[in-house]
C-alpha cells in the first residue's frame, strides 16, 4: 500500500479529529479512504449517467424484442470471429 503524506490547517485537522470520533474511524487513514471510495462512487456514477444521457440522445429507440437481441448476439459473434482471424495472420 502507498502512503500519502497531507498537511492540513489546525482547523481542518480538528474537524477530521471531530469526524473520525463521531463516525467510528479508527484513524486518519480510515477516514480519508472512505472520502476517497466516496468521491470514486460519485465519480462512476457522474459517467454513468452521462453516458445514459448520451444513449438517450444518440437517436430513435430501438425495441428490445428476442429476434434484436438474436440479432445482436448473432452481429457480436461475427466481429469476434472476424478479430480473431485478424489476429492470427
Amino acid at each position: 500500500m502507498a502512503t500519502v503524506t497531507i498537511s492540513l490547517p489546525d482547523s481542518l485537522k480538528a474537524f477530521v479529529e471531530s469526524q473520525m470520533a463521531s463516525k467510528g474511524y479508527g484513524n486518519v487513514s480510515e477516514y480519508f479512504r472512505g472520502l476517497i471510495r466516496d468521491a470514486q462512487v460519485r465519480e462512476n456514477e457522474a459517467r454513468l449517467e452521462a453516458l445514459l444521457l448520451e444513449g438517450l440522445a444518440s437517436g430513435d429507440a430501438v425495441e428490445a424484442t428476442p429476434a434484436f437481441w438474436n440479432d445482436l448476439r448473432k452481429e457480436a459473434a461475427e466481429l469476434l470471429a472476424t478479430r480473431g482471424k485478424k489476429k492470427s495472420l
